[in-house]
């Protein structure tokens, strides 16, 4: 009787339905860290909420939360901030800026790999500044990392693919892959030197072929896609092709989730149709974390019941991680050392936020840089970051990096009077037309227009007349107090990303390059100063905004709080 009882109740638990499984994997990822690792601006040298050591906290916590969790980046990581421009020096010509040492032994490895060596990241994104150093950096810091740097539509020129389209990985019995995709904009931006060989494919291309290979061989639950480009849909910037995630997202099937990067923008929550999308902020200020619910019948596929996104922002609560704190310490004092190296006085206090809206002596330092060294009759140059200030009296190259904060080269190209014209045509989109007769009322900036692209011009006289439509507005151009012929020759100062044609200069695109530096623009203004001991009182007063009322709303809007 007992023998039989047992085999009864075996029996019904051998006919019991197995249960239903359930999941939750969480995907935490950066983007634009822009070699920020340390809670500081090196500009003003205050602390600042910011960083990877900060990040590190909050991907701490969120894998204390649920340990079945990936890390990754979506790109621009190894250019931007001192303390990767520092390193970066080192590794391109090994030495270190001029009267700096370094007595802790060679500086072994990239910054941004050690911290995510550290860290755990599972894979990063190509972005376009990982080639701003040329490829022997890109290839240093690649080497570096214990995690594949992933590009789908990045490629040789013999079809080769030098970087992996994708990862797959296996997290809690569920198979997420992550697809990468980088601009294809990268040539708009870089010297054909620095990313050589490679070309870059459509995006909506290299992913329809990076799933199909997914589906053959790894049948993946999860599909996530990094992608270093924004959205582009309704933006109005950027150079065409540059950001396409948008048409990828409404046209392929097959994607839970996008992480954008590129844009330096911020949101979660976005979604078109079925697929979620999210960018956390630039330089470390704020982590992305996506939360996927996934749920399986016995025998079957894992699928997708939940998706939702939401940003985690570094505040001043939040402390910096202690381990990558030590380990970029050597990196940031010798930054530190560096930033506070004395240059030049000033002979009074300086600030940019007019810069943009008028002609100031801070813009006309790095264009008396630019013509010296250039050799030039015309330099073009923008004021990258309105919120410098520089005090009356010594001026550190912590100044001088706040003013120029990129890494770019200067060339001398040939060009001509109509080049000149063009380029300021195009950099005057940066205004929009007034409104009506008085230009009564604004804004008069044009939100579509990055303020890092609006050049101004030294070595000519102009007039910018925003009652007039754009492409229309420069009047009165003059050269050496003579109106500018078309025609003329001029020799032109620009740098490698102007002439590369990025931001609509596509006038200089194919300009014959009479020279280019060896150094970068900001290692020049550095030198140059250093040597002449003061920099320029006052502004040339080239250029100028009429009507007089559009130009004092401009004022007014460059002077509000930000």
């Amino acid at each position: 009787m007992l023998t039989t009882l047992r085999l009864i109740l075996g029996t019904l638990v051998w006919l019991a339905p197995a249960a239903a499984e359930r999941v939750t994997i969480t995907v935490l990822a950066t983007t634009d860290l822009h070699g920020h690792l340390y809670p500081v601006d090196y500009y003003t040298g205050e602390p600042a909420e910011r960083g990877l050591a900060k990040i590190a906290t909050l991907i701490r916590a969120a894998r204390q939360g649920n340990p079945n969790t990936l890390l990754v980046d979506v790109g621009d990581t190894i250019q931007g901030s001192p303390l990767e421009s520092v390193y970066q020096q080192y590794v391109a010509t090994g030495r270190l800026p001029a009267r700096l040492t370094f007595s802790g032994g060679p500086l072994r490895r990239d910054p941004m790999m050690l911290a995510m060596n550290h860290l755990g990241y599972e894979a990063m994104v190509l972005g376009n500044h990982e080639f701003n150093f040329g490829l022997k950096n890109l290839n240093r810091a690649r080497g570096d990392a214990r995690f594949p740097w992933i590009s789908a539509n990045t490629v040789a020129a013999s079809g080769a693919r030098p970087f992996e389209p994708y990862v797959v990985k296996s997290v809690a019995g569920v198979k997420v892959a992550v697809i990468g995709i980088t601009t294809p904009a990268v040539p708009s931006f870089e010297k054909p030197e620095n990313y050589r060989s490679y070309r870059f494919l459509p995006p909506k291309e290299a992913v329809v072929a990076a799933l199909e290979e997914l589906r053959r061989k790894h049948r993946p639950d999860l599909v996530v896609l990094g992608a270093h480009a924004g959205l582009g849909r309704d933006s109005g910037a950027g150079v065409p092709g540059e950001n396409t995630v948008y048409e990828v997202a409404d046209s392929v099937e097959g994607i839970d989730a996008i992480i954008l990067g590129h844009t330096h923008q911020e949101f979660s929550e976005k979604r078109i149709g079925n697929v979620l999308l999210v960018q956390p902020r630039n330089w470390g200020m704020s982590l992305a974390r996506l939360e996927f619910t996934l749920d399986r019948q016995p025998g079957q596929a894992w699928r997708v019941t939940a998706k939702s996104s939401r940003l985690l922002r570094v505040s001043g609560g939040v402390a910096g991680d202690t381990e990558i704190l030590r380990l970029a310490a050597p990196y940031h004092q010798l930054t530190e050392r560096y930033l506070n190296t004395p240059v030049a006085d000033s002979p009074a206090a300086m600030d940019g936020r007019l810069g943009r809206v008028q002609d100031t002596a801070l813009v006309d330092a790095v264009h008396t840089v630019q013509m010296h060294y250039a050799k030039a009759d015309v330099s073009f140059t923008a004021l990258f970051n309105p919120r410098v200030s520089f005090p009356r009296g010594p001026v550190t190259v912590r100044q001088i990096a706040a003013l120029y904060i990129y890494d770019n080269e200067l060339y001398a190209i040939e060009g001509t009077g109509k080049v000149v014209k063009d380029a300021l045509e195009n950099a005057a989109r940066y205004y929009l037309s007034c409104p009506d007769a008085a230009c009564s009322h604004g804004p008069l900036v044009n939100r579509y227009v990055a303020g890092f692209n609006y050049d101004m011009a030294a070595g000519v006289d102009y007039t910018v007349d925003l009652s007039k439509p754009a492409g229309q507005r420069i009047v009165d151009l003059r050269w050496r107090a003579k109106p500018l012929a078309p025609e003329q020759k001029l020799r032109i100062a620009v740098n490698n990303y102007r002439a590369a044609g990025s931001a609509g200069y596509q006038m200089f695109r194919d300009a014959k390059i009479l020279w280019r530096s060896s150094a970068t623009i900001r290692e020049l203004i550095v030198e140059y100063y250093t040597r002449r001991k003061s920099l320029p009182l006052r502004p040339d007063g080239n250029w100028h905004i009429i009507p007089f009322q559009a130009r004092e709303l401009l004022q007014q809007e460059a002077s509000a709080p930000q």
